[in-house]
């Protein structure tokens, strides 16, 4: 009765088997190299020059403060010898608080970057995600893919295909 109940299971175990695969076999899976799409996609090109031309007066800006910095640095490191007390003290004073002005000019543009490239890339996120759904439901995908595949054939690959798809959406508006 033991073989026979070992057989019974080894059949049983033998045709789930086959179920499994028959039912894996009707699964459409689709890979997605999200890091290339966003650094091909042309909207985030788009999205970069933008920002970059918000940005640049004031990063335009602080690098004149910095340079002023070291200019004053300098100036005092070169003059100190030949300065009275009170005026490199004053000199000292104002280079410090130069430079804390510069600090907190610094962390407030960075705040402020930040805070406008995580609104644009959301923004193209959305967009990424809009066309790969589109793409998933037009070509009868089950599943897509994005990070942390660790290999994906190319014929289940359909980056090239989300950027073909971003590239003719960006030149359609």
């Amino acid at each position: 009765m033991n073989n026979v109940r070992k057989a019974g299971l080894l059949l049983f175990a033998w045709s789930l088997m086959g179920l499994v695969a028959a039912e894996a076999a009707e699964i459409k899976i689709g890979v997605v190299s999200l890091g290339r799409v966003f650094q091909e996609a042309p909207q985030a090109r788009t999205t970069a020059k933008k920002l970059e031309k918000e940005f640049s007066p004031r990063k335009k800006k602080l690098q004149e403060s910095e340079k002023r910095i070291k200019e004053k640095e300098e100036r005092l490191l070169r003059d100190s010898a030949v300065m009275n007390e009170t005026e490199r003290r004053k000199s000292e004073r104002e280079l410090l608080s130069m430079k804390r002005a510069l600090k907190r000019s610094q962390e407030e543009f960075r705040e402020d970057l930040n805070i406008r490239q995580n609104e644009e890339f959301n923004k193209l996120q959305q967009i990424i995600s809009r066309v790969i759904d589109e793409l998933a439901k037009e070509k009868g995908f089950d599943l897509i893919l994005g990070e942390n595949v660790i290999f994906a054939s190319s014929e289940i690959d359909v980056t090239q295909e989300v950027l073909d798809r971003l590239n003719k959406d960006s030149t359609a508006r």
